[in-house]
């Protein structure tokens, strides 16, 4: 089963996403900013994450970057998402390692589809 990491300062946004993605199979975890997630993945496995790039205490885009530049967490993909539809702000998250970036409210079959895409199994490796 994918386990999916949702990265969400608001609480109605989380519940509602982490639900939707959950009733498609996927198991989800959620905390509510970059900080968290850093100390979840600590102790957690994921096979991806879906980070909000706006949120107190730490926010996406360092999130990220810390993500990245830990050599256990470095190839996990991660999805940026924002209510911001600037063309900067995308380039910002894909600068600071997500591999892709999405706009909020959130097309959810979209989302759904980039979540299969970069979650494909790996056909010969252990533990996919």
């Amino acid at each position: 089963m994918t386990r999916i990491l949702i990265v969400e300062d608001n609480e109605l946004n989380r519940d509602m996403l982490g639900r939707r993605l959950s009733r498609r199979g996927y198991d989800i975890s959620t905390v509510e900013n970059g900080q968290k997630a850093l100390d979840f993945l600590n102790e957690n496995l994921v096979d991806l994450i879906v980070m909000d790039m706006r949120m107190p205490v730490m926010d996406g885009w360092i999130a990220t970057e810390k993500i990245k530049a830990n050599e256990l967490t470095k190839d996990l993909p991660i999805i940026g998402l924002s209510a911001n539809a600037m063309q900067e702000d995308k380039e910002k998250a894909l600068k600071a390692g997500c591999c892709e970036y999405e706009t909020k409210p959130v097309d959810f079959s979209r989302l759904v589809g980039l979540i299969e895409q970069y979650c494909t199994p790996k056909i010969g490796l252990a533990g996919s």
